[in-house]
């Protein structure tokens, strides 16, 4: 691993625990065992820091949800697959995965982060599921819903279910499993009940 690999891994540890105001730089380059001088050579401010760790996550997690989707022709189980694979990749970097609910759209945001660079990162999670959405519509295995609303609503529970999960002190057990269970029940198209 890089020293700026590092200092990114050791950035999204800090902002994950502790978030943006409770995180110092100073502890970013301590976890990454490098100089103070160096995480500010290759990031800036604290601010770019903050995105350029969460975009890195960001990044990482698009690749596996389009790996997920790529080559799936039914858009029902595109978005189960999608979830699985959101699910899967928030377990997976669960001490770190906190910095994509810090740096995020669905977040307060922090003083000094340019909300419309945040914003359009994350339109490309909310995309990809308008397109899951659009094929199984077109499929028929998927209500005739409106798309960008029917996007929001299913990510808004994956992010509710990641929050309850990582951020709360509710047990949670199986969240992951009974939100994608939910939100396929919600999209299902049943001729009988959409037909009455």
């Amino acid at each position: 691993m890089s020293k700026k690999e590092a200092i990114l891994k050791a950035a999204q540890e800090a902002f994950a625990q502790k978030g943006f105001s409770g995180a110092t730089v100073k502890d970013v380059a301590n976890r990454a065992d490098v100089s103070f001088g160096l995480v500010s050579h290759y990031f800036g401010s604290k601010q770019d820091l903050f995105l350029a760790a969460g975009f890195d996550m960001a990044d990482r997690l698009i690749v596996q949800l389009a790996e997920a989707t790529a080559h799936e022709t039914n858009g029902l189980e595109a978005i189960s697959r999608y979830m699985t694979a959101y699910f899967d990749f928030t377990e997976e970097h669960r001490n770190r995965f906190s910095i994509l609910l810090r740096c995020s759209p669905f977040s307060h945001m922090e003083t000094g982060l340019d909300a419309e660079k945040v914003a359009e990162k994350f339109s490309v999670f909310i995309d990809e599921l308008k397109r899951c959405v659009s094929l199984g519509i077109a499929d028929g295995s998927i209500r005739n819903l409106p798309l960008e609303e029917t996007a929001l609503i299913i990510y808004g529970n994956i992010v509710g279910s990641v929050r309850t999960s990582l951020l709360t002190p509710y047990e949670s057990g199986n969240i992951f499993t009974e939100t994608i269970k939910h939100v396929m029940r919600s999209l299902k198209y049943n001729p009988k009940s959409d037909n009455q």
